[in-house]
């Protein structure tokens, strides 16, 4: 099984919400928008199942919805 986060920064407007929910994986970048930490240019990464709930909940809190979970390329969220 295979957990993947996702961030389309395009639509990303500045907001912070995931970066206070899980500021581990999340940060402000110079721009103004948020960055997925480690998540290339791509702006996605792998994490384990365990981890599972803590993105979820940052996935919910983005108020435009560019934060996206997939399991086995699946889009949970």
């Amino acid at each position: 099984m295979t957990y993947k986060i996702t961030h389309n920064k395009e639509g990303c407007i500045g907001c912070g919400a995931c970066v206070a929910m899980d500021e581990l994986n999340w940060e402000m970048n110079d721009d103004g928008k948020a960055e997925l930490i480690d998540g290339g240019k791509t702006e996605k990464k792998e994490f384990p199942e365990k981890d599972l709930g803590k993105h979820k909940e940052t996935a919910e809190a983005c108020p435009v919805n560019v934060i996206h979970i997939y399991k086995d390329d699946e889009k949970l969220i």
